[in-house]
């Protein structure tokens, strides 16, 4: 009867999965080239407002070209770049200076955008190039004489 105390089962103890949940002020970003597709895996750098040439923070975009962080509490415009490939945009946000709970886009700019306009320029400069390099090499030498 001992043995068949022993080797009864007793109670199950399974093991349990936990999660804190905080709330904080972060800041995403959603980088992406102007056709909409996003910048996946790119690179960000995040520069503090104390200290604009050394990163503060590096990371990757995620697939769909988003990327989250928390500042430290160091009030002032915060510098945000990401780049991938020779693309690159870099923005900007006020972090602190707000209403509490909202932060402030200053600008976002891509140097690497390009519209109509830009595109139609410079489709007509390498048109003009492939004109002038054709005319230059028709030419005639100096000092030739052609047959008349």
């Amino acid at each position: 009867m001992a043995l068949a105390l022993l080797a009864a089962p007793g109670p199950v103890l399974g093991h349990a999965a936990l999660i804190d949940v905080m709330e904080t002020r972060a800041v995403t970003i959603h980088a992406r080239y102007d056709t909409g597709q996003p910048l996946a895996e790119a690179q960000v750098a995040v520069f503090a407002p104390d200290d604009p040439r050394t990163p503060w923070l590096t990371g990757r975009t995620d697939a769909d070209g988003r990327f989250s962080f928390v500042p430290d509490g160091r009030e002032g415009r915060w510098a945000i770049q990401a780049r991938q490939a020779g693309h690159g945009a870099m923005g900007y946000i006020t972090w602190g200076a707000a209403e509490p709970g909202e932060a402030t886009m200053l600008a976002l700019a891509s140097p690497a955008a390009t519209d109509g306009l830009q595109r139609l320029v410079l489709a007509a400069c390498v048109v003009w190039a492939c004109i002038s390099t054709a005319l230059y090499f028709r030419r005639r030498p100096a000092g030739h004489k052609g047959a008349r």
